[in-house]
Parts: structure tokens; C-alpha cells; sequence
């Protein structure tokens, strides 16, 4: 495979490189915003992701047949556009988020797609370089790890909004909030209140591993610091096998994620029972 890689090819959304051998970086650059259109998802993403987990896996395989014990090291960041400070993703289109909460109403595979990084076979970061709402707040909870910039030099917030334009949720992403964070408290004030999160609130409230003072350079090199120090854990072949253990249930959810409903068609349904 030739680095970098840029995709969809005819439009380019998203780049993927392998800065050394074990490292891997999706950069999202739909935009300044990055909003996770169905091409940057289907012929973007996707297609990306499906990269690093078969490079990965041949490097793996090569290590266990020479027997090298110090091969099949591999991690996965992904970041907002690099040459600005302001986003990591804005999410999706709001038009389209409130037509209805079903996969093909949006057009993409969102839940199989978006959640492959909580089932990834070697670790995975979020590079989180700006503000981080909605789906861009759930591509980065998927992920192993997430560090955040403090937002000492711009401001930077983590919301899922949902809630305050009408917009219903996939089922996949409630299974995710459940899976990673169990204070019922924290999954009200996430999803119900769609509170907008400082990186200091979000860091102290367990949500971020790391926050950086500095520009998306500085996010991107703590996050390839965690990337060295967790790639290791990728050698045996199991990070991904255990993470599918822990969220077995997670998974069974996101493969019904099929529901087709609004706040319009849900008032049509109480109306004809009340």
C-alpha cells in the first residue's frame, strides 16, 4: 500500500498515513468542520479503517511466521483537520439528523462503521483538536483512548446535542454511552441535558485521558506518545478479541440498529393510542 492515502479518491475527505511502521493516522478533513457526511463515512472511513486492519494483520501474521517476538506492534490515531484548531468533527448534517434516526434515512453504514474502533484489533486514539460534537463525540468515545486539547488557547467543547434540535439517537449510540460509561448520571447529563463539556469537565468527569496545551501538533504528539506506549499490547492478537468480550452486548445492539422513527412519527403513534 502507497502512503498517503487520500479518499474517496474523486474527492478526497479524509487522508491515511503510516508515519512509521506500527502507526496509522486518519485525519478527517471534510471541510473545516469535518462533518461525517455518507461519503466521508462509506468511501472514506470505512475504506480506511478496512486498510490499516489488513496492513496491520499482514504485518502480524509476518511477525508470528518469523517468530519475531517484537513484531505486530500497531495503533490507529484519528484527528480533525490538521492544519487548523478549532475542530475535531461537528458531527452530522443537521437536516438529515432529524429526518429520521435510521442508517439508510442518513445514507451510510453509521453504526457498523463508527463503532469499528471499539472492536479495532490494535489500540485506537482519538486526537480530539477542537470542538467535538455529536457523531464526532461518538467516533471519539469508541476509540481506546482519547486526548483532548485544553482549551486554554481556543475553546473547545464536547456535546452531544441531539436533544436541543429534535434529533433521535441510533441505537448504537446509546449501547455505546451505556458500555463506556456506566454513572447513570453522566449518561442523563450526556444524552438528556446534551450538556457542552469544557476539556476540563470532560477530563475530570472521566470522559478524556489526556489534555494538551497547544495547537493540533501538540494533541497529535501526546496521542502518538499513547500510541508507543499501547501499540505493544496489539502483539499478542487479542486486543481486539478482548474488546469484542467486553462489549459483546454493544455489539448485539448495533447490528438491530434498523429503527425507523422521529419525534414526528412518534407523537402519529401516541396520538392514535391516547
Amino acid at each position: 500500500m502507497s502512503y498517503p492515502l487520500s479518499l474517496p479518491a474523486d474527492g478526497p475527505l479524509i487522508t491515511l498515513s503510516r508515519p512509521k511502521p506500527t502507526l496509522w493516522i486518519i485525519e478527517l478533513h471534510n471541510g473545516i468542520d469535518s462533518r461525517l457526511t455518507a461519503d466521508l463515512i462509506d468511501r472514506g472511513l470505512k475504506p480506511a479503517l478496512d486498510t490499516v486492519e489488513r496492513d496491520w494483520r499482514e504485518s502480524w501474521r509476518t511477525s508470528q511466521k518469523n517468530k519475531d517476538k517484537t513484531g505486530g506492534k500497531g495503533a490507529l490515531i484519528i484527528v480533525g483537520k490538521r492544519s487548523q484548531d478549532k475542530f475535531f468533527s461537528n458531527g452530522g448534517l443537521f437536516a438529515h439528523s432529524t429526518e429520521s434516526c435510521t442508517n439508510a434515512a442518513l445514507g451510510l453504514d453509521l453504526p457498523n462503521v463508527i463503532s469499528n474502533p471499539n472492536f479495532f484489533p490494535v489500540p485506537t486514539i482519538a486526537a480530539i483538536n477542537g470542538h467535538c460534537y455529536a457523531g464526532g463525540f461518538m467516533l471519539a468515545l469508541v476509540c481506546d483512548y482519547r486526548v483532548m486539547t485544553d482549551g486554554s488557547q481556543r475553546n473547545a467543547w464536547l456535546c452531544m446535542n441531539e436533544v436541543h434540535f429534535g434529533a433521535v439517537w441510533p441505537l448504537s449510540f446509546a449501547a455505546i454511552l451505556r458500555a463506556k460509561l456506566g454513572d447513570h448520571r453522566m449518561q442523563r447529563k450526556i444524552a438528556l441535558e446534551g450538556h457542552r463539556f469544557t476539556a476540563k469537565e470532560a477530563y475530570d468527569d472521566g470522559l478524556l485521558d489526556h489534555l494538551v496545551t497547544g495547537k493540533t501538533v501538540d494533541v497529535l504528539a501526546k496521542a502518538e506518545e499513547v500510541a508507543d506506549q499501547f501499540g505493544v499490547n496489539a502483539q499478542g492478537g487479542v486486543w481486539g478479541l478482548i474488546k469484542s468480550d467486553l462489549y459483546r452486548d454493544t455489539l448485539a445492539t448495533i447490528r438491530q440498529d434498523i429503527r425507523a422513527v422521529n419525534a414526528t412519527i412518534e407523537d402519529a403513534a401516541a396520538r392514535s393510542r391516547l
